[in-house]
């Protein structure tokens, strides 16, 4: 991110039906955003089963399907039944003008273009699938927008929401409170407080959650820090210094197997590779300039990696647990934050600094469009996706 303007062991069928129930009745509904459901459809219960048998989960978090594969929910076409029915689009919270641009991915046209808060950083899906959150950073608003039929609600009074997560028993929404170094837990109906985090490095803004839910690990950009939370008992347990001077950590995203966390790291130009578990030092992974955002494609087999500072995008690939092949924007550009299409053929990203969003083939990396947007388009959200839950972001599902 750029600099951003200062301001003032339970039985197994116990699992399954805690899971059951925080599936059907958790969630982040506004009024003015969602329409509530009245029932329970027998495939959303469906979609709680696990496959076979994974870690011992947090408690009220859905079982996991495929312990070797934390995003076997994610494949091509399995879209809950909460959002098979919603439109497609690409929303694009572009920070400098106060506006989410709405883009059809058929015609790669903008057909929308919604006034939102001040300085709009990420949209963000809910924890129940239902409400996009537009972060309005500045403003210290959130914007609910009902994804089923793109409307916008009355903003919610929350302050200095840079990033947002949802904990994955959708018990709190997280806050990612930058400016004000603290993670804030809220109600992830109401957004009101239930626990306030101070933290002691500067400039909390992505994460990603363990396999088993109990921790996650937060990246500090303005200090160059990691750290790592217990989910639960809303704590810090962990916090270290990245062995780089300047290092500017990014974005956050588990291994699909969950071993590993990739934190990217604009100012060291790669990612680094951590076990979250020992949260023993990282190693770097040099991928390109001012490596940003992170994005695993539906067969789980690759990790996109953005390359802001030189307009390109580096593929690793997990099978050979190596770089792979790197892809170049035509005429340059500035990839950013962004999501792959719920069929994983088009990788979509904003690009920060040119007031664009790229639009690109996932099998030959070949630029498919280049739209353009308001100004410094940031954290995009192509919706829906498959999954059976959000655990926020741009949309990290389950």
């Amino acid at each position: 991110m750029p600099p951003r303007t200062t301001a003032p062991g339970a039985a197994a069928v116990a699992l399954l039906a805690v899971a059951a129930l925080a599936l059907l009745g958790g969630g982040c509904a506004s009024p003015d955003a969602v329409r509530h459901a009245t029932s329970a459809s027998p495939a959303a219960v469906r979609s709680a089963t696990p496959s076979q048998a994974g870690p011992a989960g947090l408690p009220g978090m859905p079982p996991v399907r495929d312990p070797k594969d934390l995003y076997a929910a994610d494949r091509p076409g399995r879209l809950s039944p909460v959002v098979k029915d919603f439109p497609s689009r690409v929303y694009v919270p572009n920070t400098n003008s106060d506006t989410v641009s709405v883009i059809d991915p058929a015609t790669y046209k903008v057909i929308e273009t919604i006034p939102v808060g001040r300085q709009p950083q990420h949209v963000v899906p809910s924890w129940d699938l239902k409400t996009l959150w537009v972060n309005n950073d500045r403003g210290n608003t959130l914007t609910p927008i009902d994804a089923a039929t793109g409307e916008a609600g009355e903003p919610v009074d929350v302050h200095d929401p840079y990033n947002l997560y949802f904990t994955p028993d959708g018990k709190y929404a997280i806050v990612m409170a930058s400016l004000d170094r603290q993670l804030v837990f809220r109600d992830p109906h109401t957004m009101e407080v239930r626990k306030t985090v101070p933290v002691s490095c500067a400039g909390v803004n992505h994460a990603d959650f363990s396999a088993d839910g109990r921790y996650f690990i937060v990246s500090c950009e303005f200090s160059g820090e990691l750290l790592k939370v217990d989910t639960a008992r809303m704590r810090v347990i962990g916090q270290q210094k990245l062995p780089v001077h300047g290092a500017m950590p990014q974005d956050v995203k588990i291994s699909p197997d969950g071993k590993t966390f990739y934190i990217a790291d604009m100012m060291a130009h790669g990612v680094w590779v951590l076990d979250g578990a020992a949260f023993t030092t990282p190693k770097l992974l040099p991928t390109g300039k001012g490596a940003h955002g992170l994005y695993i494609s539906r067969d789980s087999k690759q990790m996109y990696i953005t390359n802001r500072g030189e307009g390109t995008i580096s593929i690793f690939g997990f099978p050979q647990n190596r770089l792979i092949k790197k892809w170049r924007l035509p005429n340059g550009g500035s990839p950013d934050m962004g999501g792959v299409s719920a069929d994983g053929k088009v990788l979509w990203l904003s690009g920060r600094y040119h007031a664009e969003v790229y639009a690109i083939d996932t099998t030959t990396g070949k630029q498919l469009a280049r739209i353009p947007v308001g100004g410094g388009p940031h954290g995009l959200a192509v919706y829906p996706q498959p999954g059976r839950y959000s655990l926020g972001h741009t949309g990290v599902f389950r």
